[in-house]
């Protein structure tokens, strides 16, 4: 494995970890060079769904993406990485069960309100707010009280 911070080829690993849920690898690496450490992530490939948007447009599954959205919905929220992972695996883990050679961009989202509803009730009202894309404030009214029972 390659440093990130030096580019030097001679890495280590000082550390392996399984997840929790069994399907990811973390090792802890060490430059030979630097000597600066890092963090590398080890999972299987498979070949997940392309993603339908609602235009019709066709585009590849992306978890960065879905990073990108879980972050902003979780913006100054207490919601440790770990637990995000663990949410976004959950999703994925979905996709592939699915065994569907497309998704939706709909379904996607909901699996997302899903696990933002588990993970941060906050969070999940931001993600629905604007997914949903509320015309008014009976719209949001009525997902609050939803949340609050």
């Amino acid at each position: 494995m390659k440093c990130p911070f030096c580019g030097h080829n001679d890495t280590q690993v000082v550390e392996t970890r399984l997840s929790e849920e069994g399907d990811t690898v973390r090792r802890r690496r060490k430059c030979g060079q630097c000597e600066k450490r890092f963090t590398t992530y080890e999972r299987a490939e498979v070949t997940m769904p392309v993603v339908v948007k609602k235009d019709g447009r066709r585009v590849e599954y992306d978890r960065h993406k879905l990073q990108a959205s879980f972050a902003l919905a979780l913006r100054k929220r207490s919601v440790s990485t770990e637990q995000v992972d663990g949410a976004i695996s959950r999703i994925e883990e979905k996709l592939r069960t699915l065994g569907e050679r497309e998704i939706a961009s709909n379904q996607l989202g909901e699996l997302v309100m899903r696990e933002l509803k588990k993970l941060d009730k906050v969070a999940y009202i931001r993600f629905a707010s604007v997914y949903r894309s509320f015309q008014d404030i009976d719209e949001f009214t009525a997902l609050v009280d939803e949340v609050r029972k």
